[in-house]
């Protein structure tokens, strides 16, 4: 994507694990959609998202609008209840959001498994992102990434740890 071009999606991450994925998303995607226009952001300092009447050190409508867009899909995976985007994002313009965060699920299980059941995971995002974008049109893609999610699982449990796939990404 140019500089000056505006993206068809923006992917947003906040964390470390969080951004591995939302960059490993970004990769399947990219192989699979490759003339997709993504932006990437990561954010270091999650309160610098909030509104300048909220907190002074906040963007203004006008700098989040240019970081965000103002109507392309958001896809936001973040190492926190989804709950604290979804207020962050309210009262902004553009509130077509997707996200990934911390969901009161798992176990005592592998790092990836447990992104995988709270749906913060590089399969659970790129599915996710095709199927607001393109809807029915990728079924092979949505379902690739079900076999995908199918395959973890079936690993995880015979073997205890992640598939090799996932630990040298």
């Amino acid at each position: 994507m140019k500089k000056d071009e505006e993206a068809d999606i923006v992917f947003v991450a906040s964390g470390v694990e969080p951004n591995l994925e939302t960059l490993a998303a970004i990769s399947i995607i990219h192989e699979h959609f490759p003339k997709l226009k993504i932006k990437y952001v990561n954010v270091v300092d999650l309160l610098k998202l909030r509104s300048p009447e909220i907190d002074p050190r906040g963007l203004s409508d006008e700098e989040f609008d240019k970081v965000f867009t103002k109507d392309k899909l958001i896809v936001f995976a973040f190492h926190g209840f989804e709950g604290l985007i979804r207020d962050i994002f309210f009262t902004r313009t553009n509130r077509n959001l997707i996200i990934h965060g911390y969901r009161e699920n798992g176990d005592i299980t592998t790092s990836f498994d447990i992104r995988q059941l709270s749906q913060m995971d590089r399969f659970h995002i790129a599915k996710d992102a095709i199927a607001k974008l393109h809807g029915n049109k990728s079924q092979d893609f949505l379902d690739l990434m079900d076999k995908k999610i199918e395959e973890h699982n079936k690993y995880i449990h015979e073997f205890g740890y992640d598939m090799p796939e996932i630990v040298e990404w």
